[in-house]
């Protein structure tokens, strides 16, 4: 994963030193077209429009619009689409065209899945969406199906490695992924909706699911390392899961669980009165009926897998296809990184002070590894972006933003460790919140470098000069504990009261004590 580091110190065009960070790509014209754009998703249990948004590498959803159409029910038994499901399905396609030029994010880019593709009505149905609504859909197989589905994982976590498993209404799709690239992969008829046809009851499609599973396990091979679940019925699972454990940060997003928590989820499922397990998890009904089916597969794939973690990925098809536009330099990018760049430079109110500020705290924390230092270099470039939050708001704001916004390439412990240090950009104690439960999600060195990196941040923001310019610089002695402040003539009159305050306090927190230096 490319966060910059690499890429050219000084721009050629414009003559910008950008130090680590390098030139951000989403104003580059080479990924301008995908500022902007819509998919649309034909899948045996549902259809959806998203439009993609702001930063290319790491986009917003600007629009997210899903209707439960069921197009593949029944179709094991009658060969053809439902009729009802497709009936909604086209008038919801008409509505997506409709909003897709009013949003400018023509033309969609629309495919079909499992259902279309199976059923002998399928042809047809394109057919009618393409004259009623001008809307053309390919149709997919089920190899380029988990293909799009690994390359939407690959959006959110660059270079992974593992076994990217996505559910649909009619299919599950398994995909390797190495080193950023996709290898094997195949498909099954084990979706929720078909598994509802198998004879036998539970005895029956149990032995259906195993010897499937099993199959798929011959072609693939021993997948050992993580398990991505991609679609709508792993990640009700993952929402039951948390129910279950009374986990307080609901981000489907990067969300992990064992082995163990699945098969236990899968029996809280069976247990649980299914009405109530909908409503208190915010489960749509439609999707609550497939929910058991799907937690038997999930069952079975990782008693045949073994993989050493599973983790949920909001990213799938959809994003693929983003993700497929995209030149090889966009794809290298950090997501996290560019997003917040995106983000700065649309909110903050002096954009490319943090990479100022990052350079400036950037010696406090020499001996962090590289993924730390890279979550730091996160919370520079969000520093000010909720500047217009109510000042006594301001610092949850921050926090809430961090754990909760459309982030990608964060583990969860990341998100509040990223969240502590932007409430400590504006507070100096985090008690009082109504965030303090999720603190214990991170060990305690963690919240006191979140702290620390908060501190510094709330200090080193006092320090702004004319674009570009350094104030000075950090040295810091951890054997002596003194930390080190060398300002320049020019940024002398700048270490008012106030800001003498942050310092003191920053040095509090490090237990240090403080050297002031003037350099000419």
């Amino acid at each position: 994963m490319d966060d910059g580091q690499d890429s050219a110190r000084l721009d050629a065009e414009t003559g910008t030193d950008w130090g680590g960070f390098g030139r951000p790509l989403f104003a580059d014209p080479s990924v301008r077209d995908l500022r902007r754009v819509g998919v649309v998703d034909v899948g045996s249990n549902s259809v959806r429009l998203v439009v993609f948004d702001g930063a290319a590498r790491s986009p917003a959803y600007f629009y997210n619009e899903k209707i439960m159409c069921a197009l593949g029910a029944g179709l094991s038994e009658t060969g053809r689409l439902n009729p009802e499901g497709r009936r909604r399905a086209l008038a919801a396609i008409h509505r997506f065209q409709l909003l897709a030029h009013g949003m400018d994010a023509v033309p969609l880019t629309a495919v079909a899945t499992a259902a279309v593709r199976e059923a002998e009505d399928g042809a047809e149905f394109v057919a009618d969406v393409e004259r009623q609504t001008g809307l053309r859909i390919q149709v997919i197989p089920g190899d380029e199906e988990a293909r799009l589905s690994a390359q939407g994982v690959l959006l959110g976590w660059p270079g992974s490695y593992g076994l990217v498993c996505d559910i649909g209404g009619s299919s599950m799709e398994l995909a390797e992924i190495k080193g950023g690239e996709v290898g094997r992969r195949m498909t099954s008829p084990l979706g929720p909706l078909k598994l509802t046809e198998v004879k036998g009851g539970r005895k029956g499609r149990r032995a259906f699911i195993k010897e499937e599973v099993q199959k798929m396990a011959a072609q693939m091979g021993m997948q050992r390392d993580r398990l991505f679940l991609v679609g709508g019925s792993w990640r009700a699972i993952a929402r039951i899961d948390m129910d279950r454990q009374n986990y307080p940060l609901h981000v489907l997003h990067e969300y992990r669980m064992s082995t163990k928590a699945v098969r236990a989820t899968a029996e809280y499922i069976r247990e649980q009165d299914l009405g109530e397990l909908r409503n208190r998890c915010g489960i749509s009904s439609a999707r609550m009926e497939l929910v058991p089916l799907a937690s038997e597969v999930l069952a079975e794939v990782v008693r045949t897998f073994h993989p050493h973690d599973i983790a949920v990925s909001s990213y799938g098809i959809r994003e693929g296809m983003l993700y497929q536009q995209m030149p090889p330099e966009l794809r290298d990018r950090d997501p996290l990184i560019e997003a917040c760049r995106f983000a700065e430079a649309k909110d903050a109110r002096l954009p490319g002070f943090g990479r100022t500020l990052y350079d400036f705290i950037l010696p406090i924390f020499r001996a962090a590894k590289p993924d730390r230092q890279r979550i730091i270099r996160a919370a520079c470039l969000l520093h000010d972006v909720t500047w217009r939050a109510h000042p006594d708001y301001r610092a949850e704001v921050c926090f809430d933003n961090a754990t909760r916004a459309n982030l990608g390439g964060l583990k969860h412990s990341e998100r509040i460790y990223l969240g502590l240090a932007l409430l400590h950009r504006y507070r100096n104690k985090r008690e009082g919140t109504s965030f303090e439960e999720l603190y214990q999600y991170i060990p305690p060195e963690d919240r006191l470098q979140a702290e620390i990196v908060g501190k510094a941040m709330r200090f080193g923001a006092m320090l702004w000069l004319e674009k570009g310019a350094i104030p000075g610089e950090f040295r810091w002695f951890p054997k002596k504990k003194v930390l080190e402040l060398r300002l320049t003539e020019a940024a002398w009159p700048l270490l008012g009261e106030v800001a003498m305050s942050r310092l003191k306090s920053l040095a509090s927190s490090l237990q240090a004590e403080i050297d002031l230096k003037m350099v000419r």
